[in-house]
């Protein structure tokens, strides 16, 4: 692909603006600020930033549990993302999903949920709808390499593929379903590897790498686009802190994540960039700050807002 330097700015920006505001999560969460759990996403900044990249505003995402990072690569409000973890009623869904279950539909971002592989079913419909109505939207579904050995996973992609279904069946793995190695309990070398069962197009990227990302979800998406049907990406990669803010992560070796971490996607992307002349060391300072900031205030923001009143207790309940 054929990158502008504006495009690879805003794309290193962004995935700098996913790390920041994952480190203001565990602050929240840590200083009692922040209810319920929190699953953060840092080290897999390069999968939400390179898929989204190569994506229409009209396109949908379908997230997951650890989903901060695909909320803001699709353009989600930082201020209204920040106040919906807080339970504030300036959140997207004015405080009652909170960091599991944000849905950004101005951006066409349909939701995270707790459930693991919850979301795959909902982007099959997604991918449905789409085709009933006779758009080329494509919706591009999030989820983990535990998720893969869901039953739901593998109905889904039955049906896509019956159907033709304009869908991207992206499983970021990171290489862990909460506290259990993946190879431990995932038969076979790859998760990719199965989309050949489902007579789809599959393969594995490097998830620490957002143009690599961006190359594979393009062709992807190119081919829902224009008919071709699902197809199944497995971006290798790797959370660099605990299932959840409160799991110090005792079950990973200290050689392990020393491994990941030298490869970890924000450095890594900002060397290639100065090395091509895209960036220099003050625009990417530049750059840094601003995120930063973004953040900062986002943070500000969502603790002076109010809590949704008493009288909306029975309010947006469906069940």
């Amino acid at each position: 692909m054929q990158w502008q330097p504006a495009q690879l700015q805003q794309m290193y920006r962004q995935m700098v603006t996913i790390r920041r505001f994952e480190e203001a999560v565990r602050d929240l969460y840590t200083s009692g600020q922040m209810p319920g759990l929190a699953h953060t996403s840092a080290g897999q900044e390069a999968v939400a930033v390179g898929a989204c990249a190569v994506l229409r505003p009209d396109d949908y995402i379908v997230s997951n549990h650890r989903g901060h990072g695909h909320c803001i690569a699709k353009g989600a409000s930082l201020d209204r993302m920040a106040a919906e973890l807080l339970g504030k009623v300036t959140g997207y869904c004015r405080g009652k999903g909170g960091t599991m279950h944000i849905a950004a539909v101005e951006t066409n971002n349909l939701g995270a949920t707790g459930i693991v592989g919850g979301g795959i079913g909902t982007a099959t419909g997604v991918g449905l709808s789409a085709r009933l109505r006779g758009t080329d939207q494509v919706v591009v579904c999030f989820f983990g390499d535990g998720a893969s050995n869901e039953g739901l996973f593998h109905e889904s992609l039955n049906l896509a593929a019956i159907w033709q279904l304009p869908v991207v069946f992206l499983c970021e793995n990171n290489q862990y379903g909460e506290y259990t190695a993946g190879r431990s309990v995932t038969a076979g070398t790859a998760i990719a590897e199965r989309a050949a069962s489902y007579g789809l197009p599959g393969g594995s990227v490097d998830g620490m790498d957002p143009l690599a990302v961006a190359e594979a979800v393009s062709l992807a998406v190119a081919r829902a686009r224009s008919g071709g049907g699902p197809s199944l990406l497995e971006c290798v990669t790797y959370r660099f802190h605990g299932h959840h803010v409160g799991d110090p992560g005792a079950y990973r070796t200290r050689e392990e994540l020393d491994a990941w971490r030298q490869r970890d996607p924000i450095p890594r992307f900002r060397s290639h960039l100065q090395a091509i002349g895209v960036l220099g060391p003050d625009e990417a300072d530049r750059l840094d700050g601003e995120a930063a900031r973004a953040v900062e205030q986002a943070v500000v923001f969502a603790q002076q807002s109010p809590f949704p009143p008493l009288s909306e207790v029975e309010e947006h309940v469906y069940a």
